[in-house]
């Protein structure tokens, strides 16, 4: 889940909030609010690619919200040189454009109710929660990160409640999850993708292992 750093950063909250269904899709059928997982996931898929994730964990909790969890390289937390706020803020409250394509952080971020974030990078946590796409205060320093099979923690996790007022329907279908994992591309041998279900008090776990053919 990594921040584009070096391009034009626009503000853009309202625009994405008034015409959800250009930037995820029909918020009536399901189609937007699934996507705002498959982003999510994709960003963490890229981490893989890029040889840094090998565990991507997605949660569907109690309450209706979701946490999609990585053990990449962690969102960058380093002041922005030129607009003087962490990088990680910039992409989640600054509507920008990649490669003719939004910063889905960004748009998870706007058409959610709330979403939580924890980074963690060089060693440190990093927390910061946003209401409808602000920040409801400054990125801040939790702790120092767990020590994790002899090194330092380090990933991105976000965890987002859909904004009822966006998506008629705001009830995740977990088979629906679960077949566009099955579909991911053969990123990176050993890959493991966990799917867990906490909703109504249980805690329905699927593991899909992702392999290079052959292997």
């Amino acid at each position: 889940m990594i921040a584009v750093m070096d391009h034009m950063a626009l503000d853009g909250i309202d625009v994405v909030q008034r015409r959800p269904g250009m930037y995820v899709g029909d918020t009536t059928d399901g189609t937007g609010l699934h996507r705002m997982i498959e982003v999510l996931v994709d960003n963490a898929v890229e981490e893989a690619l890029a040889g840094f994730c090998d565990r991507l964990d997605i949660v569907l909790n109690a309450g209706g919200s979701v946490t999609v969890r990585d053990n990449g390289r962690g969102i960058p937390t380093e002041i922005h040189p030129s607009e003087g706020i962490p990088a990680v803020e910039l992409v989640m409250t600054r509507l920008s454009y990649a490669f003719g394509q939004p910063s889905w952080l960004f748009v998870v971020n706007a058409l959610s109710e709330w979403l939580q974030l924890r980074v963690w990078r060089n060693g440190q946590e990093h927390g910061m929660r946003f209401r409808r796409g602000r920040s409801e205060a400054p990125l801040s320093i939790v702790g120092e990160a767990e020590i994790v099979d002899g090194t330092p923690r380090r990933g991105t996790e976000i965890t987002f409640c859909p904004n009822p007022e966006v998506f008629s329907n705001v009830v995740f279908d977990l088979a629906r999850i679960e077949h566009h994992l099955r579909k991911l591309p053969v990123f990176k041998a050993g890959v493991t993708v966990m799917l867990s279900d906490r909703r109504d008090g249980g805690n329905n776990e699927i593991t899909l292992r992702i392999r290079a053919p052959g292997l």
